[in-house]
Order: C-alpha cells, then structure tokens, then sequence
C-alpha cells in the first residue's frame, strides 16, 4: 500500500491523497494543512472523514491538490481521504457513506452562453 494514490474532485479541484499509518500528520502540498487551509470550517472538513470512523491520528496523509479556490480544494481533499479511509479500513464504509463522504459532488459551474453577458443573464429587451 505504498504508492496508492486516491483522487478527490471538487468543481475544478483535484486532490490526489495518499494514507500510510503513522501518528496522524496531514501535510497539504507539503505544508501542514493548518497553514494550508485556515479557516476552521476548511479544517473541520478535512478531518471529519477520521472523526466519522474514529481513526483519528492513526494515518499520515499527504495530499497534492491543485485547481480551482480554497473551499473547493477542502472538499476535494475530504473526498479523497474519506476513499482512502474506505479502501483501507472497508467495516467503515456504511459509516463513510451515512455522512455522504463517498459521494462525488458533481456540481460545475455553467458555461457562458454567446448572445448574453452571463451564463443565464440576458442583455436588457427593449420592445420599442
């Protein structure tokens, strides 16, 4: 289980994990991931995936995430651990699955449209 890379995607975000045992450490792009991402929110969704399973300090995590903002980024990285988690330690896949952790969020922004200054937006219709 040495090179097993797993993939979290989130809107234009991709994070690619890997997970060995160890004493819990998170490094995000080789930073800790407390510096990486610092909104608490961001941290919290990160490390629910081990609270879910209660494998919380049992795995290191490094993780290359690239694309897209921040939130986006977090949730890509949840992703990808929370697959790891279920391929690693399979007995906890109801858990995983009860929080929706195993779910690809498949939502993307909508392209612009020629003719309109936005997606859906139209320019102004004047009758006369």
């Amino acid at each position: 289980m040495a090179n097993q890379s797993f993939i979290g995607r989130r809107k234009t975000s991709t994070a690619r994990v890997y997970v060995q045992p160890g004493k819990g450490e998170i490094l995000i792009n080789k930073k800790p991931f407390e510096t990486f991402f610092v909104l608490p929110s961001q941290q919290n969704t990160i490390k629910l995936p081990f609270d879910v399973t209660e494998t919380t300090g049992k795995y290191d995590v490094k993780v290359t995430v690239r694309g897209g903002g921040i939130t986006g980024q977090a949730e890509a990285v949840q992703l990808g651990i929370a697959r790891a988690l279920n391929t690693l330690e399979p007995e906890t896949h109801n858990a995983l699955k009860s929080q929706s952790l195993l779910t690809r969020d498949d939502r993307m922004v909508e392209r612009k449209k020629y003719g309109q200054p936005k997606a859906r937006k139209r320019f102004q219709f004047s009758k006369r």
